[in-house]
């Protein structure tokens, strides 16, 4: 090393010594390493894989050491400066006040114990002396703890004194500075243990040796399992990213460290450089002096042999925490060579779950979007298109939604979980609004109810203005008798109100928009019954021709949609016995939204059929009177309107 070291240091004109080292850098240089070495607790923070622990274990090994050979270099500074400071002692004029402070602290020491041990003595006296003795025993014990007093204040300053005395004149002196070392020490929990082997340069398989640190990378092929979630991607490349720019800060903290170690160790190289060079010298003159000369160099190499062990004994931990400084920036670059590895693998499965992601969620837009070209090509009715539309949007966000959280998901079992407590909430919460949604497919089924039908709930009559997922908007109808005209307000239902047991609903026939109404006159017993219900029936067919097609046509749209098999629609007449005559009853069928007039065209055909000769003469007095009877039938879904007259 020796030869080394000679070969790469310039050569020296005179010797150096050791005090070119002061206190105040050995201090501040254990400070940065203990700071550098706290930071290690985030360095550990940071392994969160088993290859990230393998990587710590290998950098906290060599931490470890590098400490320990900080405080043996401290210790050979702090006890090379103390021969320093002794052989400079008698010299100081600072070091001779020092002295004599402490030689007049150690007097008034002594005054202090000696005026103790005095006023003990008086005290034992005092309880065996007289009566008439004891008033002077008490005084002169009084002055001598007066005495004690001002001996023990001038103890205490000079001691102040002293104190401060003595860091100030020996600054970094070798004593002081072997005490603020030991302080630092304690500090460090791993610096107070036994020091381990300090690994050597040889590539032996110790931990922290190169064969150790090499070793690493190869250990660390265990790797974590990859995040299964788009979730734990993202997290796990902010963790990554984390984890690098911690590993760039404690590579930027050891070159300080390692620059640090440099300033110190330079002069100790040039130091040792010039022994050597200065040893080679005395070697080669040793043949050709004489007797004196040969014991001058002899001294001299006594000198510098002496010189060399103890610049020897500041370098080598320093050039120990050389070697290993390099060999824990190499392991960390390893390691952040590793996690660079691991980033980019995370990154590559990101943006290929997205891609897969982003494909699958347009495969179901376009499959959506077809969807829909075909509701609108090929379904005409206006309802059924709005039915299919309306489940094909929710059949798309469904299936979206579900697609985006089995993406983000991370555990299938923890998603389907979730799941489960999220539905039983919102079932939970949301019942009655769940029941609406489901009452909104009652009601836009094949026998359910469409936008202008008229409808009658709880009571309400009136017109479909709107279905919606949740309410059904009617356009309530009023009136009295056959005269039923909107109200001006809108009602709104709940769809849930198919699913109330108390709650009646009834709508039209589907496919139909009639109703059967019936007009009933009571005729004279005398009356041609034959002839009186002929001319009555034909007076309603005639009115009832000029829409007979209509009715028709929606009698058999009602049998296809119904496939049932019902009489046709037409005027028929009954008659039954009545007190002071025979009641003519004729049921006929009516649009439902020209019912009115209707009424008014057949009410007319019969007044003018009555008037024909031979008349037909009613029993009682009046005219017919319109007006509408309820239906006592729940289970159908029409109105009965009863034409009665009253005559003679």
């Amino acid at each position: 090393m020796c030869g080394t070291l000679s070969a790469d240091a310039p050569p020296a004109d005179s010797p150096a010594s050791a005090n070119q080292l002061s206190g105040q850098q050995v201090i501040d240089y254990l400070n940065q390493t203990i700071d550098w070495y706290r930071q290690l607790a985030i360095e550990e923070s940071n392994a969160t894989d088993p290859a990230d622990i393998l990587f710590v274990n290998g950098d906290r090994q060599m931490v470890s050491q590098i400490v320990r050979l900080s405080f043996d270099f401290a210790r050979s500074a702090g006890q090379a400066l103390a021969g320093q400071a002794g052989a400079n002692s008698t010299q100081n004029p600072a070091n001779s006040r020092l002295q004599d402070l402490i030689q007049l602290a150690a007097k008034t020491d002594q005054v202090v114990r000696d005026t103790q041990a005095e006023i003990d003595q008086l005290k034992e006296k005092l309880g065996t002396v007289t009566a008439r003795e004891r008033p002077k025993l008490q005084a002169t014990l009084d002055e001598l703890e007066s005495e004690l007093a001002l001996a023990q204040a001038r103890s205490e300053a000079l001691h102040n004194i002293l104190q401060f005395a003595s860091t100030g004149s020996s600054g970094a002196s070798g004593g002081n500075l072997l005490a603020q070392v030991q302080e630092l020490q304690r500090s460090v929990p791993e610096a107070t243990r036994s020091n381990a082997s300090i690994p050597a340069t040889d590539g032996q398989s110790k931990s922290g040796t190169p064969a150790a640190a090499s070793a690493a990378p190869s250990s660390a092929q265990a790797r974590r399992e990859q995040p299964a979630g788009l979730l734990a991607l993202v997290s796990d490349l902010f963790s990554l990213t984390r984890k690098m720019r911690a590993i760039d800060d404690r590579v930027k903290a050891t070159n300080g460290l390692s620059q640090t170690m440099q300033s110190l160790r330079a002069p100790l190289v040039k130091n040792i450089s010039a022994l050597i060079q200065r040893g080679n010298e005395l070697a080669q003159q040793a043949d050709t002096s004489d007797i004196p000369g040969l014991q001058q160099q002899k001294r001299e190499l006594d000198a510098l042999t002496a010189q060399f062990k103890q610049t020897s004994s500041l370098m080598l931990p320093l050039s120990k925490q050389s070697v290993l400084l390099d060999l824990y920036k190499s392991n960390l670059v390893r390691w952040r060579s590793d996690v660079k590895t691991q980033y980019q693998i995370d990154l590559k499965n990101l943006g290929l779950r997205l891609l897969v992601l982003t494909l699958v969620l347009g495969t179901f837009l376009i499959l959506g979007e077809l969807w829909k070209r075909a509701t609108f090509r090929y379904v005409h009715d206006f309802r059924r298109r709005y039915q299919f539309l309306l489940l094909r949007r929710i059949l798309l966000w469904f299936v979206i939604a579900i697609t985006i959280a089995f993406a983000l998901a991370t555990e299938i079992g923890s998603l389907a979980t979730f799941a489960g407590l999220i539905t039983a909430g919102i079932a939970v919460a949301l019942q009655n609004v769940i029941l609406a949604v489901a009452g909104y497919f009652f009601l836009i089924g094949r026998y359910g109810v469409r936008v202008g039908d008229r409808v009658q709930i709880s009571g309400v009559t009136g017109d479909v203005l709107d279905i919606g997922l949740v309410r059904i908007h009617l356009m309530e109808m009023g009136g009295s008798g056959n005269y039923i005209q909107p109200t001006g307000r809108v009602v709104v239902f709940s769809n849930s109100i198919v699913f109330q047991p108390t709650a009646s609903f009834y709508k039209q026939i589907p496919g139909t928009n009639f109703v059967w109404h019936e007009v009933s006159l009571t005729l004279a017993s005398e009356s041609d019954i034959r002839m009186a219900e002929s001319r009555l029936l034909g007076a309603v067919e005639k009115v009832y021709a000029s829409y007979k097609d209509r009715i028709e046509a929606e009698y058999r749209q009602m049998q296809t949609q119904l496939n049932v098999r019902t009489v046709a629609p037409k005027p028929v007449s009954r008659l039954r016995l009545a007190q002071g005559g025979l009641e003519v009853v004729i049921r006929y069928p009516v649009e439902l939204d020209n019912a009115a007039e209707i009424d008014d065209r057949i009410t007319r055909e019969l007044l003018a059929a009555l008037g024909q000769e031979p008349r037909l003469r009613l029993v009682g007095s009046g005219t017919p009177n319109i007006q509408a009877v309820p239906s006592t039938n729940g289970a159908t879904a029409t109105r009965e309107v009863t034409s009665k007259s009253d005559g003679n």
